[in-house]
């Protein structure tokens, strides 16, 4: 019995660890902690999962190499696309609350984090004219021996490759993102994002998600956010 209870506090101590901590990618530290020199990701500089050295990569533009990835097989990102591109990468390197959504076959990766329809529709709109030649940027490069990525078709507009929005959310990495049926339960890699995963954890902490527990969430987290859209422009008002 006692060896049970001590088995059984260890899985619950992994699973509160792995909820709390950092995915464990190459680039990602142990634990998240403050990072007041990063260069870009700084939405995530007080409590980061990376290092902001590693954030040197991503403060030029255009960006060219991001580890051993190349965004330029098709030319460089427009200044919006990169912009963009820039903000998943952020997430996904520095945010303590990716974990949250880690992969469960694989604890380097993240599985459907629920994105904004508002989000992915101007992401859409940023990129559309840019030109790419994978549809999925996490399987369908060719590596060559070095590590490094090469396009294996032509390069099309993105509009091409993709329908809409939606599509490229939920294709362009993988089975990483999806787009949220809320307009509130959801991200939009920004400072909003820490009211919606208040309400996104506590939904998912029903044991039985009912319609009108799911309700009560969306209509918190709209009053929340509503208050805190008020205080930034209450707070903008005064700095003038």
């Amino acid at each position: 019995m006692l060896r049970f209870a001590i088995t059984l506090l260890a899985v619950i101590t992994s699973s509160t660890c792995q909820k709390h901590g950092c995915l464990e990618g190459d680039t990602h530290k142990l634990k998240p902690g403050p990072e007041p020199k990063m260069q870009e990701c700084t939405l995530y500089s007080k409590f980061s999962c990376c290092y902001a050295d590693f954030t040197e990569q991503l403060a030029p533009s255009p960006v060219i190499k991001v580890g051993d990835s190349y965004w330029n097989r098709c030319g460089q990102l427009s200044k919006s696309c990169e912009d963009f591109t820039k903000k998943i990468e952020c997430f996904y390197r520095c945010s303590p609350d990716a974990a949250y959504w880690t992969h469960p076959n694989d604890t380097a990766a993240i599985q459907a984090v629920p994105l904004c329809q508002s989000f992915c529709d101007d992401w859409y709109e940023a990129c559309k004219d840019d030109s790419i030649c994978v549809r999925n940027w996490l399987t369908d490069w060719e590596w060559d021996k070095n590590g490094e990525n090469h396009c294996k078709d032509k390069c099309i507009p993105y509009h091409e490759m993709y329908a809409n929005g939606t599509d490229m959310c939920q294709s362009m990495w993988g089975e990483s993102f999806k787009v949220s049926e809320s307009s509130c339960l959801c991200l939009q890699m920004n400072k909003k994002d820490s009211i919606a995963i208040k309400y996104i954890l506590s939904k998912s902490s029903e044991e039985s998600s009912s319609s009108s527990s799911s309700s009560s969430e969306e209509h918190a987290c709209q009053n929340k956010l509503l208050k805190f859209e008020k205080l930034k422009q209450k707070e903008g008002e005064q700095s003038r």
